[in-house]
């Protein structure tokens, strides 16, 4: 079959199937592609033979190992990229020129952020805008604003993407912690807990190399979410945010708050959605409620 006549026969295809075809590479088969899309197995065969018979041109070689795109595969999916694109900016231009203190609005948090700070603050802002709903999605690492993954980020970072725009809340200081009811003598000799290398990016290992010794190291969490119980449970000595470790009665600090393992947690959204009134009402009740909790989180 000619370019020619792939183009006449692909003009007749739905958007729909163009995302069918990038979500089956993106994870690299049909079962995968099924879960993720919320169809089963047998329906997402039939569909790309559907698609291909259409094309009448194979757009995926069947490997033992996955699916690999062929040249017409690799065409589609391209064409599904620049379509996503072209359609997610311009919702995110509509959203932004929507000024209604109502519809959906997509925040993201780390989960130790949002389970330490965000419910109280959720909950006064949703009183205040009855008409906003929340879609909250705890995530540690960074979604996709472009694609709008979420509407707005909380993000801890020491230099926030250029491409987003917002405003720093706060400080997040970090110190060691252990249990309030046990001794520490020299902290090398102690068993800790850290986080794992790929956390924030690798900013915790040089301080982790030079604190804690690797075969005093008892646990290692790929996730902020569980070091302050696992202190807590007494496996270790550990790394901690001050506005947790100070909030548990059980803990203690063993150290004053450090520097190198420091960062400011920052509320960014994208450029496009900045003055859109569900967006600015949810940035300016977060910033409101944080200011008097700096301290809190400074470790002050």
């Amino acid at each position: 079959m000619g370019l020619q006549s792939c183009k006449k026969a692909s003009a007749l295809l739905d958007w729909d199937e163009f995302r069918f075809v990038k979500t089956v590479a993106e994870w690299g088969g049909l079962t995968a592609a099924a879960a993720q899309l919320g169809i089963n197995h047998s329906t997402a065969f039939r569909r790309l033979e559907s698609i291909e018979a259409q094309l009448e041109m194979r757009l995926f070689e069947r490997l033992r190992t996955g699916y690999v795109p062929t040249p017409a595969g690799l065409a589609m999916i391209e064409a599904a990229a620049r379509i996503e694109t072209d359609v997610t900016g311009f919702a995110r231009t509509v959203a932004g020129q929507g000024q209604t203190l109502a519809g959906e609005l997509r925040v993201t948090a780390p989960v130790n952020v949002a389970t330490g700070l965000l419910m109280p603050i959720l909950a006064t802002f949703c009183a205040r805008y009855p008409q906003i709903r929340l879609d909250l999605i705890l995530a540690e690492q960074a979604l996709n604003l472009s694609r709008r993954d979420a509407d707005v980020v909380i993000r801890a970072s020491r230099k926030p993407s250029e491409t987003l725009v917002g405003r720093r809340l706060t400080g997040l200081a970090w110190a060691v912690y252990g249990r309030a009811d046990r001794i520490y003598g020299d902290l090398a000799t102690e068993d800790w807990v850290v986080p794992g290398s790929a956390v924030a990016a690798g900013l915790f290992a040089p301080f982790i190399e030079a604190q804690a010794p690797a075969e005093r190291i008892k646990l290692r969490i790929n996730t902020v979410t569980g070091l302050t119980a696992a202190v807590a449970a007494g496996i270790g000595i550990g790394p901690l945010p001050c506005f947790e470790g100070d909030a548990d009665p059980t803990l203690r600090r063993l150290s004053d708050p450090d520097p190198e393992i420091g960062a400011d947690l920052w509320m960014l959204t994208h450029p496009d959605l900045r003055h859109a009134g569900r967006v600015r009402a949810f940035m300016n009740h977060l910033a409101e409620a944080i200011l008097p909790l700096r301290p809190r989180f400074e470790g002050r």
